[in-house]
């Protein structure tokens, strides 16, 4: 009887002990490596998605598409047609099926409202329809947007620094409805992206002083099974761009297997606005990183 029972406690507790290892692995997942291939210098401060032949990026107010080459093969320098609330500015962007997803919205001093997802034709780059928004989520801002086609999601991020910032805001990919919102335990600042890959997302943060030299980073995101929490680990620390300054959205290139980062380097960012530049600078320069990922 006592070997039984001996036995019985054993197996429970190698059942606990896996299920705690397994837990510890997701909490915990193993950071890819990244080494850096080339940079191209772009026209445009906010986002960068990737899809078969082409490159987007992202300003506040344009829209440029690019070849394998960085050559520009078509811009949208005034994307704001069609909308029936005022907006004036687009953050980071996804791509999925040729379509560009956007968050957009009326940005001023920190703040935005009149959130938006809006879906772009990749080839026109004119707005072809808007996701209906929904008020009552707490979102204050969207500074960048992600397509998971694995589950039908689209995720949207904000930068503002308070409580509505500790989560992602998820609407349905096929019908636009509203379908809750993930936290990210432990929360971290300043969103600047957030992309999908291969299971997890990943979000950008603008959580560096540039006036010190201190890098921006990359965090992980490992969702629950039931969607409604997510735990945050560090991915990257970005100490090799050109100069410090903000980095901004993110993007993944399945078919090379490449990171790619947009970053801002040149002006002095105040409420999330560029206000005048560094000494030596005169205008504000944003680049792509790209990188290979081991």
């Amino acid at each position: 009887m006592k070997k039984k029972l001996f036995m019985a406690l054993a197996a429970g507790l190698m059942v606990f002990l896996t299920a705690c290892g397994n837990n510890a692995n997701q909490q915990q997942p193993v950071k890819n490596e990244y080494k850096l291939e080339s940079v191209h210098r772009v026209n445009g401060r906010q986002g960068i998605a990737q899809e078969g032949d082409y490159y987007w990026v992202s300003g506040s107010t344009t829209l440029t598409k690019y070849d394998r080459n960085w050559n520009i093969v078509s811009e949208n320098k005034d994307p704001f047609k069609g909308y029936e609330k005022e907006v004036n500015h687009i953050g980071d962007i996804d791509v999925y099926k040729n379509e560009l997803y956007l968050g957009v919205e009326y940005f001023v001093d920190g703040e935005g409202k009149n959130i938006q997802v809006a879906v772009y034709d990749g080839d026109t780059l004119e707005l072809k329809r808007v996701f209906p928004f929904r008020d009552d989520t707490g979102q204050r801002e969207c500074a960048g947007i992600a397509v998971d086609p694995d589950s039908r999601t689209v995720y949207m991020c904000s930068w503002i620094d308070d409580v509505s910032s500790n989560f992602l805001y998820m609407y349905d990919l096929d019908n636009g409805d509203y379908k809750g919102k993930l936290e990210m335990k432990p929360p971290v600042k300043y969103l600047q992206g957030v992309a999908y890959n291969k299971g997890y997302l990943f979000v950008t943060c603008d959580d560096g002083d540039a006036d010190k030299d201190e890098p921006d980073h990359m965090y992980r995101l490992t969702v629950s099974d039931d969607k409604k929490t997510a735990t945050v680990t560090e991915e990257r620390a970005f100490t090799d761009v050109t100069k410090q300054g903000e980095i901004e959205g993110l993007n993944f290139d399945k078919e090379k297997n490449q990171f790619l980062l947009l970053y801002n380097r040149g002006a002095r960012i105040i409420l999330g606005m560029p206000k005048g530049f560094y000494d030596g600078y005169t205008e504000e320069i944003h680049e792509v990183f790209v990188y290979d990922i081991k």
